[in-house]
């Protein structure tokens, strides 16, 4: 890490390194000095090195450390702030990020951007509409988001300004699994059905629970303001993938972002099911 750093010598660098586990983060339960290793120790170093080289540090974080509870109830009007403490540990994947959040405070060189369930306009298996289409149960919660192809462009912004300090990166407002898969039937795939269960029975299939909050965006809001960047409220961004993502799959665009010919596979709902299976046997659930 430190070759590379003198060699090519930087102005920025951006981290999503880290590890969440597969097929999903049950994986962290039962391998925590590998994870420890990749969100902790991993990260410091990162930062460190940059540090010492006076080199801005863009670090890809999330926001699942928090959890709805008394204060910060469902719908309600305080969504968690960059300030609020983490409240959330039922998976070891965000005790591991929480720590190291607040480590990473300490360097004054360091952006922190939360996110939270990222979406894309393609078939990736990565992506969260690609991941709860291959599931048959889904949890009707409201969850902040990011929507990458609007906020990518705006964290290569906030770099080039070496803004630091945390954010919570995600399209203001929340949205449900119900809501984004009621839209994917209307947009991608007409054919596709699914069932809801409860978190405690979710919770019974699990090795760990998930996080489910709604993240404040007024700070990252100000950030972005006159930039001339947009920044859509959730519940019109995820529209907008639905409307992507089905000129994605008129055109053949594939999971790897790759056109196709005219006889891809993602061309027609067909493929959208083979997207799907494929997503399904690589994680469970969520």
């Amino acid at each position: 890490m430190e070759r590379e750093l003198d060699q090519y010598k930087p102005d920025f660098v951006l981290s999503a390194a880290g590890v969440t586990g597969r097929p999903n983060v049950d994986w962290c339960e039962s391998h925590k000095p590998e994870t420890i290793r990749a969100n902790v120790i991993g990260c410091l170093n990162l930062a460190d090195c940059c540090h010492l080289r006076g080199i801005h540090m863009t670090n890809y974080a999330t926001g699942c450390i928090y959890e709805y509870d008394e204060a910060h109830p469902i719908g309600g009007p305080n969504p968690f702030k960059e300030t609020d403490e983490p409240n959330y540990d039922a998976s070891f994947y965000s005790a591991t990020k929480a720590v190291v959040e607040k480590l990473l405070d300490n360097y004054p060189n360091v952006l922190i951007l939360r996110l939270r369930m990222p979406i894309s306009c393609d078939l990736h298996p990565r992506n969260l509409i690609t991941k709860i289409s291959g599931y048959e149960f889904l949890i009707n919660v409201p969850n902040s988001m990011t929507v990458l192809y609007e906020l990518l462009p705006i964290s290569l912004d906030m770099a080039r300004r070496k803004l630091t300090g945390r954010y919570n990166f995600i399209n203001p407002g929340a949205v449900s699994h119900n809501q984004i898969m009621d839209l994917y039937t209307e947009h991608i795939d007409p054919t596709f059905k699914y069932k809801n269960f409860t978190i405690e029975e979710q919770d019974k299939i699990l090795a760990c629970g998930r996080s489910n909050n709604e993240l404040d965006a007024t700070k990252f809001k100000a950030a972005v303001e006159g930039s001339g960047l947009p920044l859509t409220p959730m519940q019109d961004a995820i529209v907008n993938v639905m409307k992507r993502m089905k000129a994605n799959l008129d055109k053949g665009v594939n999971e790897d972002g790759e056109q196709g010919g005219e006889g891809s596979q993602f061309r027609e709902p067909g493929g959208v099911c083979a997207a799907r299976e494929r997503a399904a046997k690589r994680q469970k659930t969520e």
